[in-house]
């Protein structure tokens, strides 16, 4: 923002600068061209010199006037600007909480989820194991009767 608002004071400056130099250069023609007019008097280059003045610090003050009202422009379209990125900003931030949230009630979703499924697995493989076990006493049984009926 600081840097926008210098950007506006060096346009200003420049175009003041602008100003200025124009009404130097008009003089330094006025100046050039007095050889020229040696025809005229003293008295009408110090009246041209007097109306040049009021003129010059006029239009200085219009100048100045017109940069104050581009700069106060300028300043409330920044304000207005700062304000919606507040806004969003706000919004964003908002958004940002709420979508942690979910995503932490997420994780422990997740978790609860490879718990319960290594339980599960757990609960398969004792259930095989007693199968296992139940299957192989029985075919003991079975084989060692067998046996013995020859």
């Amino acid at each position: 923002m600081t840097q926008q608002i210098s950007q506006v004071f060096v346009i200003a400056l420049a175009i003041l600068s602008f100003g200025l130099s124009t009404s130097v250069f008009a003089n330094n023609q006025a100046t050039q061209n007095a050889p020229l007019r040696q025809a005229n008097t003293q008295t009408t280059n110090s009246t041209t010199n007097n109306a040049s003045a009021p003129s010059e610090a006029t239009a200085r003050a219009n100048l100045n006037k017109t940069i104050e009202q581009a700069v106060a422009k300028r300043s409330a379209d920044m304000q207005k600007r700062l304000t919606q990125l507040e806004t969003a900003n706000q919004t964003a931030l908002a958004q940002n909480q709420e979508l942690q949230l979910k995503n932490d009630n997420l994780t422990v979703q997740v978790q609860v989820l490879q718990s319960e499924r290594s339980a599960q697995m757990f609960l398969y493989g004792a259930v095989t194991l007693g199968l296992g076990v139940i299957i192989g006493v029985i075919l003991y049984n079975f084989m060692s009767t067998r046996r013995r009926r020859f």
